[in-house]
């Protein structure tokens, strides 16, 4: 009976194995360069099966890995072949710079139709944020939701120039730089403030709170810009290696958790099976090619949408949340957002449109708090999205660049008027892994978008009505695959060591424990924590460790550089991590990260 069972089992297995990979042939040129030539993988798939890739310069990328498979015949006769029979590199599987099975990297691009639709794509993904973000303020400003449609719009057009100047002259890795809501804490503070609370009118203290906001987020911006173009940032990334980064990039995505399934519980009729058709079109339904083009995997977050959402009109407009509670209808509803009758159908925003800004040391250092958060968390995306883009990581000097013009798009936040700063927006990373496009134009085209529909007001708020449950179904998974790729630099790491599983342990678990502690202290308190006289101590405290991404930084690097570091150099993975510390370590640097229009020669890397 054993004997049958296990022919049976291989029978199904060869069987299945023989079934052609559809998108085997589809692996641009320039992803080739993830493992390099010459080099050779033994992978073992299942208790039989061993796949041997030969990565040479001419199969690399015009032929399948080869599959040698044992033959049945031998199979029949001999027993199967068990774990324990394996050799040791036959079972590994060796570290890589950059992932396999993108389509197109960081400086390949897809044909013009197909770029378009993937920024279009990445244009509404980012549209979450830029709706909801003004949603919680503005009425705590005192705001109407005319002063919300203008918000809206402004924050949409500061992205998109912000996207622009990053993908040109920043780290050029393929990031939107959209709103953030390590703000939150320091903003609502400031519109908190018994100066401006005592303002009857409701639209004069919408403008003086915004005026404040201003003033803060101009001042704490020199904090990036500083850091970034003296390049004190590099000099302190010297410190980083890939064991202190794990959980930092783990948690720039994990750590948003809640924002994934408990806002799809809020309305479960909806998000549920967004989440579901997701997963659906962009994982099991992946193959599925029309006139040979994979366009359920690259379009699988504007099908789900547009699907789920006429759904979800239907329901609105068929009375299913007439009775239903205020919560279930924010989130269900598809008419409650007041965008599309409040927008007007052409507008400019333009610099200090509220006003004059005012300026507040006791605002501008509880600002500077969340300056620091965006500057880690964008650390740990911008690590990311190298390696979804299939390119090498970012080396001190491009990373201080980046981080410098992020201080300029919190500058441009600040003269515009956005009611909060702005950060690398991981769901957008995310969406790189879900459709293996990690092209840089793909990301300026979705920027172009951003530009176009805030200044044509109409159209964009029509897109802006989409419930934010489908948002946080999408949310699920993007945030998930930011997170894998965190994880994923535990390759480069020696895992049988004790001390990298207790920096690593100790890192994640703190970094969502702490951050979950302030949440629901505040919740039950209605203040953080830190509740002393000093408001700009309390938001310094509180902002911080509410991020779990800055909170697992702090303690994963400090451990890493503290702790047994004498002849560890090996275990952190230094050696990985050598080559890509200064900016012609690796000769790949160059092509992913030099400046347009030949302007290294005016800002050549130090």
């Amino acid at each position: 009976m054993a004997m049958f069972i296990n022919r049976l089992i291989f029978f199904v297995v060869s069987w299945w194995s023989d079934i052609p990979d559809l998108q085997s042939n589809e692996n641009n040129e320039a992803c080739s360069e993830a493992c390099p030539p010459g080099a050779a993988t033994i992978v073992l798939v299942g208790s039989w099966h061993i796949m041997y890739v030969n990565h040479n310069d001419d199969a690399a990328v015009d032929s399948p890995p080869h599959r040698l498979e044992l033959p049945i015949g031998e199979a029949e006769e001999d027993p199967p072949m068990e774990m324990t029979d394996m050799k040791p590199e036959e079972m590994s599987h060796p570290p890589m710079d950059q992932l396999l099975g993108m389509e197109y990297c960081i400086d390949s691009n897809p044909s013009w139709g197909g770029a378009v639709l993937l920024g279009f794509q990445h244009f509404i993904l980012c549209l979450g944020t830029a709706v909801m973000i003004p949603t919680l303020l503005v009425p705590l400003m005192g705001g109407n939701a005319h002063d919300k449609a203008k918000v809206v719009q402004t924050m949409l057009l500061v992205t998109g120039i912000n996207t622009m100047l990053q993908t040109l002259f920043g780290t050029r890795l393929p990031t939107v730089i959209g709103g953030s809501y390590a703000f939150l804490i320091p903003v609502i503070s400031i519109i908190s403030d018994p100066s401006l609370i005592q303002i009857t009118d409701g639209h004069t203290r919408f403008k003086m709170t915004m005026r404040a906001i201003q003033g803060a987020l101009i001042i704490s911006s020199c904090i990036q810009i500083i850091l970034g173009y003296s390049q004190l940032w590099g000099v302190c990334s010297r410190f980083f290696s890939p064991l202190g980064m794990v959980p930092v990039i783990a948690l720039a995505g994990l750590g948003l958790f809640e924002r994934g399934f408990p806002v799809i519980g809020t309305c479960v009729e909806i998000g549920l099976p967004m989440l579901l058709l997701f997963v659906a079109l962009s994982q099991y339904l992946k193959h599925v090619q029309v006139c040979h083009f994979p366009i359920l995997e690259r379009f699988s977050v504007l099908i789900s949408i547009a699907l789920v959402w006429l759904y979800a009109h239907i329901l609105t407009v068929s009375g299913a949340y007439r009775h239903s509670s205020q919560v279930t209808q924010l989130n269900c509803r598809t008419d409650l957002a007041n965008l599309i009758t409040t927008m007007p159908w052409f507008g400019v925003p333009y610099p200090l449109q509220w006003g004059p800004p005012t300026f507040s040391a006791d605002h501008s250092f509880g600002m500077m708090a969340a300056v620091v958060v965006s500057l880690v968390e964008s650390t740990g995306a911008f690590k990311a999205a190298a390696r979804l883009a299939s390119a090498t990581p970012p080396p001190p000097f491009v990373l201080s660049r980046g981080i410098g013009w992020q201080g300029i798009g919190l500058l441009l936040d600040g003269l515009f008027g956005t009611a909060s700063g702005s950060t690398v927006s991981v769901e957008n990373v995310g969406l790189l892994g879900s459709t293996r496009i990690g092209s840089r134009r793909v990301i300026q085209i979705s920027a172009g978008f951003m530009i176009f529909f805030s200044i044509l007001g109409k159209f964009g708020a029509l897109f802006a009505s989409i419930p934010f449950t489908l948002f946080a179904a999408i949310y699920c998974v993007l945030f998930g695959y930011v997170g894998a790729v965190g994880l994923s630099f535990m390759q480069f790491i020696n895992m049988n060591s004790m001390r990298s599983l207790f920096i690593i342990g100790m890192s994640l678990f703190l970094g969502i424990s702490i951050p979950e502690y302030f949440f629901r202290f505040t919740m039950g308190n209605q203040h953080g924590p830190s509740h002393t006289r000093a408001g700009w101590f309390n938001d310094l405290i509180n902002t911080i460790f509410s991020s779990p991404p800055t909170t697992g930084f702090i303690i994963s690097v400090v451990l890493d550089n503290t702790l047994d570091v004498r002849n560890r150099a090996k275990d952190r993975g230094m050696p990985w991590w050598a080559r890509f510390r200064t900016f012609r370590g690796d000769s790949r640097n160059e092509e992913f990260y030099n400046l347009p229009f030949n302007l290294n020669r005016f800002f050549p890397p130090s």
